[in-house]
């Protein structure tokens, strides 16, 4: 009875099978059995095609409108990143992920062709196989303006989650076991090796003492000089330069008094001086210096803030350089951000620093504001998201994406859809160079990406869960082998391709394999087998440009087969 009555509730209310399919399909998809799990997608899938069974009837708008919003967050992130690995030296990265992104269409094409694929199985090929379940939309949008009978429509769209969900287990877990333990076999090298090689070329100048484990946040001590030689009877700049770890003077109090000074001021027997520092540096200055308490001397404002790279002058500057240049004095770095996935990039001498990036620093507010007028701008915590931006972006890249260009008889179009997910990279990219065309708080991006998305697979679980069974029987054990060939011919070939005809360094060659597979836990797999974030930093640059073909890729694959 109760049964019944829920059963009748979803079918009368399809929005609360919609939030259903996202509680229970989030938290399968959390559940890790070894390690793994099926991840929020697969997990809202399969749940969704199992409310589906009660034959819950949902307008297609509702996945529409979530699905532009999600595609255009998807390029609002990676913006700053595509753009500049199609402009600078990112150039090499981005083209090898044009190489990979084509090679894994052409092996589900062979695939498709082969077993006589349509193009509804053929795309839930690609989106599994590939783990690219953005492509899906895409793919729909197509298959509506094929020129298939509305049943051969159906029939279509209703093979793309049967395809998807036999395929998206080996996917996820063949490209990373593929990358992390057969990658370096391939490549026929000890990748921990590698990254520590890397690391010691990497590190020309110690930046702030360790930087194998980052930067340690900072300290302030303050110190009375009783005696010439160590520190009294030189200037404060030679005084920071005492120790190889990066350590600053904050504050002097000289005859009772707190006085101004800049690096040329000579330090006398008897100032007060507030120090700040890493613990190594402090203990030096402990054992030279009477460590005396002094709340006024180190009552100094301090924030610790992300920063948002715009500036031209410092793209592509190294870290070990900027550690050295005046707008850095007083600041210290906790960690550096890249990209819509927010991949953490290591902490060495000679990592570079792009716009777009998002830096983690602590320092005076002084010296902060001081970065910040240089580097970039403060993305301090905001609640506000720009809707002027958002809708208007949406709106116009829309439009633009609808326009239909008759090529060869053939009507080709991006969709409204295609023309949402270019408007996000154009937008993402003017954000990280003019910041104040609006702002996309973190949690807003994290809505539109994931929720967005899980809601669009919860509609179309639940709308092809009567054909769901029926399709699985059909297309048996083949769509599995298929899609084990679609996913691990390409992340094979693609470290030698990496090695021998990009030349890419082999401690970072299969974080570029990763990114041009837009698949962050296969790279999490390859950091841990390295015990090293060296990997990430040939993650980014492929990620961004695969992210969006392999997404467009959903378009092109119903293209060549309809």
């Amino acid at each position: 009875m109760i049964f019944h009555w829920i059963a009748e509730t979803l079918r009368a209310s399809p929005e609360l099978a919609i939030f259903l399919a996202l509680a229970i399909g989030f938290w399968i998809g959390s559940r890790k059995i070894g390690g793994f799990s099926l991840g929020a997608v697969t997990g809202t899938l399969l749940v969704g095609v199992l409310i589906g069974q009660l034959g819950i009837i949902i307008s297609p708008q509702v996945k529409s409108v979530f699905f532009i919003m999600f595609l255009f967050a998807v390029g609002f992130g990676v913006g700053p990143q595509f753009v500049r690995g199609i402009a600078n030296n990112g150039l090499p990265q981005a083209l090898f992920a044009v190489v990979i992104a084509s090679l894994c269409l052409a092996c589900v094409y062979i695939a498709a062709i082969f077993s006589g694929y349509g193009p509804g199985m053929a795309e839930g090929l690609l989106a599994g196989s590939q783990t690219i379940s953005a492509s899906i939309g895409l793919a729909t949008d197509a298959i509506n303006r094929s020129s298939l009978s509305p049943e051969q429509v159906q029939e279509q769209l209703n093979a793309i989650p049967v395809a998807y969900a036999v395929t998206y287990l080996f996917g996820t877990v063949g490209t990373g076991w593929i990358l992390a333990f057969l990658g370096p076999k391939l490549l026929r090298i000890n990748l921990e090796e590698e990254c520590q090689r890397y690391e010691r070329e990497m590190n020309i100048k110690p930046v702030n003492g360790n930087s194998e484990t980052g930067w340690h946040e900072h300290i302030i001590r303050a110190y009375r000089l009783k005696t010439l030689g160590k520190f009294a009877g030189k200037s404060v700049f030679d005084a920071e330069k005492s120790t190889q770890d990066r350590m600053f003077l904050e504050n002097i109090r000289r005859n009772g008094k707190i006085i101004p000074f800049d690096e040329s001021t000579t330090l006398s027997v008897g100032d007060c001086v507030a120090v700040s520092g890493a613990h190594d540096a402090l203990v030096y200055w402990s054992n030279h210096a009477e460590e005396i308490s002094d709340r006024e001397l180190i009552n100094i404002p301090i924030e610790t803030v992300n920063v948002v790279i715009t500036s031209k002058k410092i793209n592509g500057q190294r870290l070990g350089n900027l550690a050295e240049s005046n707008s850095s004095h007083g600041i210290y770095i906790n960690n550096i951000h890249r990209g819509s996935m927010n991949v953490e990039i290591p902490l060495l001498s000679e990592t570079a620093i792009f716009r777009g990036d998002i830096i983690n620093i602590t320092g005076s507010r002084r010296n902060v504001d001081k970065l910040i007028s240089e580097f970039g701008y403060a993305d301090r915590p905001t609640d506000v998201t720009s809707m002027v931006m958002v809708g208007g972006g949406i709106f116009i890249g829309g439009l633009i994406g609808s326009v239909v260009l008759p090529m060869a008889g053939i009507p080709i179009t991006v969709s409204a859809s295609g023309g949402a997910l270019i408007a996000g990279l154009v937008l993402g990219w003017l954000r990280s160079v003019t910041p104040k065309i609006g702002n996309i708080p973190n949690a807003t991006v994290w809505f539109m990406n994931t929720v967005s998305l899980n809601i669009f697979i919860a509609v179309v679980g639940i709308s092809a869960g009567p054909t769901f069974i029926k399709g699985l029987q059909d297309a048996g054990l083949s769509v599995f082998l298929w899609g084990i060939f679609s996913s691990a011919l390409p992340m094979i070939l693609a470290p030698l391709i990496g090695k021998y005809i990009f030349r890419f360094d082999p401690a970072i060659n299969l974080g570029c394999c990763g990114g041009a597979r837009t698949s962050t836990a296969s790279v999490a797999m390859v950091a841990d087998v390295a015990k090293s974030n060296v990997p990430m930093l040939g993650y980014t640059v492929p990620y961004a440009v695969s992210n969006t073909l392999l997404t467009m890729w959903g378009l092109v694959i119903v293209l060549l087969l309809s």
